[in-house]
């Protein structure tokens, strides 16, 4: 599936970029995977991108950016926000986010693998 704008091609390659990542798409958007464990659900649409990170550190930050809101379906209880971009919007903090995302959901031998890869 390609991607539609920028936002969501940005956010494609750094999902993409961590160890032991798949892409599944599961009830039509992109769900990253780091060993099964989904750290990042992405849909795109014409002209927008919306995505939903797990993040237990910068939850209320991310609430704080326009056009956020907890995640649906019970999960913004669990540390879950979902964002919706616009190119206003700082790709580092971002990427940023998906890193934490990542970080919370990959198991503690893939973050060590990780942080090995970047020294």
């Amino acid at each position: 599936m390609a991607a539609k704008n920028s936002i969501g091609q940005s956010v494609r390659k750094r999902a993409m970029s961590y160890p032991h990542v798949t892409e599944e798409f599961p009830w039509g958007e992109s769900a990253f995977k780091v060993k099964g464990k989904t750290f990042v659900f992405m849909r795109e649409e014409k002209d927008a991108v919306s995505f939903s990170v797990k993040l237990p550190q910068s939850r209320d930050f991310a609430l704080d950016l326009p056009g956020s809101e907890p995640t649906h379906y019970g999960m913004g209880a669990k540390g879950w926000v979902t964002l919706n971009p616009t190119k206003k919007t700082p790709t580092g903090v971002l990427f940023s986010l998906i890193d934490e995302s990542y970080r919370a959901v990959a198991p503690k031998t893939v973050v060590k693998e990780l942080d090995k890869a970047k020294r």
